[in-house]
């Protein structure tokens, strides 16, 4: 499946949040602080301003991975969608998706202890089609405003030394202060409720191949409701139709046919 659906879902999510900018005070603290963990590590370090809805790129010796160039650059974009286009598509979007539970799991705590909690993953980076190199992937939400809003981002890649071949991205959420992996049931129900019960109905009927009129009838509603169903599920889901929007809630694990 295209990665579009999930990734438009993210950005809608994090860019159309609600704002402070009297607490967007301290970027170039941040941004120095990143710098120089880069300079020890070598890493690549990508700090998002969703605010600004732009990246400031860090990149070490691991850089040449994705063909970033040595100094350090600014995007236009909150997502580095040129080291995105280097990661294997499949573990992109599970990269994604972890990223979607991890904002919606910080929700529940207090906005001063959304910087305590860390994503990691193993994603296959591809230079070609044919080699792919595995590769260490966290996020930690640096910067969150008192009314929860996520301001900045940090992505860090690193090389990884796990070069077993497996299936997944081992995605977790780590209290990076503890070492405790949070269970999945803590943030899992968050795909669950993204639709209503009945557009989970409508969606995996439509998965199973029905057209509008044949849900109707086996719902017992009118086409019109199915219809309007049918377009609240494209936009909850920041898609472009329902073919997109099934392919998607598969991946997520809404629905199953």
């Amino acid at each position: 499946m295209s990665n579009v659906s999930v990734e438009n879902q993210l950005s809608a999510t994090l860019l159309e949040q609600t704002f402070s900018i009297e607490e967007c005070n301290d970027i170039e603290t941040f941004k120095k602080l990143v710098a120089g963990y880069v300079s020890l590590d070598q890493c690549v370090a990508v700090l998002s301003d969703f605010q600004a809805d732009c990246s400031y790129i860090y990149a070490g010796n691991f850089g040449k991975v994705f063909g970033l160039p040595a100094e350090n650059s600014v995007i236009d974009s909150a997502f580095e969608e040129c080291i995105f286009t280097k990661i294997h598509p499949d573990d992109l979007i599970e990269r994604h998706i972890l990223e979607l539970n991890y904002f919606q799991y910080l929700k529940t705590l207090p906005y001063q202890d959304s910087h305590k909690y860390s994503t990691s993953s193993r994603i296959r980076t591809q230079n070609t089609l044919e080699n792919c190199a595995y590769i260490n992937h966290r996020t930690i939400y640096l910067k969150s405003f008192s009314n929860g809003s996520v301001w900045l981002a940090l992505c860090l890649y690193a090389p990884s030394a796990d070069i077993q071949p497996r299936l997944g991205i081992d995605g977790k959420i780590v209290n990076i202060e503890t070492g405790e992996v949070i269970s999945i049931e803590k943030y899992k129900h968050y795909e669950q409720t993204l639709l209503s019960k009945r557009e989970l109905e409508i969606l995996t009927l439509v998965a199973k191949g029905s057209n509008s009129a044949q849900i109707a009838t086996q719902l017992n509603i009118s086409v019109y409701t199915v219809r309007r169903h049918r377009q609240n599920i494209i936009e909850k889901m920041k898609v472009a139709n329902t073919t997109e929007a099934v392919k998607t809630a598969m991946v997520m694990g809404i629905i199953s046919i």
